[in-house]
């Protein structure tokens, strides 16, 4: 079991440091409150009770999780910088361990939603593989999966406190936890994906050749866009994530720069908020809902007659 540190240290911190710090604070939270306002329209909406919907839900739980832990992580690495001190708190290994499970947990979010829409473009007549009951086990499943595969983090003692970087997770180098995670987190959920999606356009351009009813293309098209923009959120993590990658690979064959994890976090976090601004565009009740909210003050007002 890992041991906490709970020595205070002495340390020159930067100030360019604290604005790092601010920007990660301003983009979780940002990201988080945006997943709680989709999380609450869709429970407050009928119309946004459906399978699809579900979906969306669940990435959005996830961000909650995942945001809210990078917030937690951003706050504690603000207030050690602005007292210029460096120390481990007793909750510093479990918010390592909370922020791996809420990324593959986002991952995988992505992933079950491809695969979702694969079912129903490719197998329309595979009426049980599309209710609610089946996803809601499948969500389950997945939460369970992310949760258990992390786990063996707090217990190995792989999760290390980085005074440097003021966060808690297992450090960059060449070892079974980062080629692990890598894996688990980042090459298992994008292979799926990108294997989906390819899989989806070879259908695409089959079924364009031979004679389809109007109204059945329509609705493979409709679900085809859905699989297009859950493809851009995935290239926008990926692009974002590129330092992260980076700095991975470096440490497999030399030390990487110092603040490696802060620039690395700071890009991811910046990511947040923007796919939260595309799960609410790509959701087209949610969107109906915030148009209607827009109309509203106008449709109130009524002209006096005198």
């Amino acid at each position: 079991m890992p041991t906490n540190n709970t020595t205070v240290m002495t340390t020159n911190v930067e100030w360019w440091l604290i604005l790092i710090d601010v920007l990660m604070i301003i983009s979780t939270v940002s990201a988080s409150l945006l997943a709680i306002v989709f999380t609450i329209m869709v429970l407050m909406y009928r119309t946004c009770r459906t399978v699809s919907m579900m979906f969306s839900s669940n990435s959005c739980l996830a961000q909650i999780l995942f945001g809210s832990t990078m917030a937690y992580i951003a706050v504690f690495s603000f207030e050690n910088d602005r007292q210029q001190s460096a120390y481990q708190d007793s909750l510093c290994i479990l918010r390592g361990y909370l922020g791996y499970v809420g990324c593959g947990l986002f991952f995988y979010s992505c992933a079950l939603q491809t695969i979702y829409r694969y079912i129903v473009i490719v197998h329309p007549t595979r009426l049980s593989w599309q209710s609610a009951r089946v996803q809601l086990i499948t969500i389950s499943v997945k939460w369970l999966y992310c949760f258990l595969t992390m786990f063996p983090w707090l217990l190995t003692g792989d999760i290390t406190y980085s005074v440097v970087d003021q966060i808690c997770l297992v450090p960059l180098r060449l070892s079974v936890p980062i080629v692990y995670n890598m894996l688990v987190l980042y090459v298992i959920p994008m292979s799926m994906i990108i294997t989906i999606y390819m899989k989806l356009v070879h259908h695409m351009h089959k079924i364009s050749t031979r004679a389809t009813s109007a109204k059945t293309l329509f609705q493979i098209r409709r679900h085809f866009i859905v699989v297009c923009r859950i493809v851009i959120i995935v290239v926008i993590l990926l692009i974002l994530s590129i330092p992260y990658t980076v700095f991975n690979l470096m440490s497999f064959f030399t030390k990487p720069p110092k603040y490696h994890l802060r620039i690395a976090i700071l890009v991811l976090d910046i990511s947040q908020p923007l796919t939260m601004v595309i799960i609410f565009v790509s959701s087209q009740p949610v969107m109906d809902i915030i148009k209607k909210w827009r109309l509203l003050p106008v449709n109130s007002i009524h002209p006096t007659v005198t």
